[in-house]
């Protein structure tokens, strides 16, 4: 398939790939070789990576078993960056593809709103929606996916401006085509590509924004999450640095992933960095 090999073409995509098959494969796992309750009292507290064959990766200043923590954080941080990232991808698209196909006062009144939501930064923002909302996993989700749609309505309607007055648009007004069929049924299947590359940015920037809020001791403390850990490692970070120095690493590839996987994405849907 053209796509697979245009996609293949870039090493650094293809790492990205393998990276992200890795966490999927955590997270596919963790049932199978931890079935334990991955927060439940484990062994002895803070003891060394390696230092016990049954704790592998060491276990925590509660005595929790890190290994089970990473495999089954696998799968809480992949759904807070997928759910969020549709949550913030679907507002987004009606946003800016309302915006810039009608243009005039729609367009002013919803880049208005889109611009109150970025005068703060987005972490600030999230700070504010968990205070008033909790701190319940699926709260976070949507209040992460809450405050990442902006960049993705702005793209959105910049293809919109584009591509609302090329010739298939007015050979469907000719047919007759109402807006609303124009709009998800023509306009925006041509405008989708770039709005689906940069959904990998909005999902490494979602596992990030949980993985703050938790080492805040902001987040559901009842999730087995990569940053929940790191949190709780901040009391002994001097000592017992690996409490939080293996999610971290966890993290940082998980997000290195999904930003490489974009840049491949980027690359084999882009025709001019196609045929180059």
């Amino acid at each position: 398939m053209q796509f697979i090999r245009d996609y293949l073409r870039n090493p650094a995509a293809a790492i990205g790939l393998l990276l992200l098959a890795a966490v999927l494969a955590l997270a596919a796992t963790a049932g199978l070789l931890f079935p334990d309750d991955p927060l439940g009292l484990a062994g002895r507290p803070l003891q060394w990576p390696f230092a016990n064959a049954a704790f592998w990766l060491g276990t925590d200043h509660s005595g929790r078993d890190i290994a089970a923590q990473i495999f089954h954080g696998a799968r809480v941080s992949l759904v807070i960056g997928f759910v969020a990232t549709l949550i913030a991808i679907l507002i987004g698209i009606v946003v800016g593809a309302l915006s810039g196909y009608y243009g005039g006062v729609v367009d002013d009144v919803l880049m208005r709103i889109t611009e109150a939501f970025q005068i703060l930064p987005n972490f600030l923002l999230l700070l504010v929606l968990v205070a008033v909302f909790g701190s319940e996993l699926n709260t976070i989700i949507v209040a992460i996916g809450v405050v990442s749609w902006p960049p993705a309505a702005r793209l959105t309607r910049a293809e919109f401006l584009s591509l609302r007055n090329r010739e298939f648009v007015q050979a469907g007004r000719t047919l007759g085509l109402g807006d609303l069929r124009l709009i998800f049924g023509e306009i925006l299947p041509n405008a989708l590509p770039p709005v689906v590359v940069y959904a990998s940015v909005i999902m490494a920037v979602a596992i990030l924004l949980e993985s703050a809020l938790a080492f805040l001791n902001l987040s559901d403390p009842n999730v087995p999450s990569w940053g929940n850990l790191i949190g709780g490692g901040r009391s002994v970070l001097r000592d017992q640095w690996y409490v939080s120095a293996i999610p971290g690493v966890a993290i940082l590839l998980t997000v290195l992933a999904v930003s490489l996987v974009g840049q491949g994405l980027n690359d084999a849907l882009n025709p001019r960095l196609r045929n180059r």
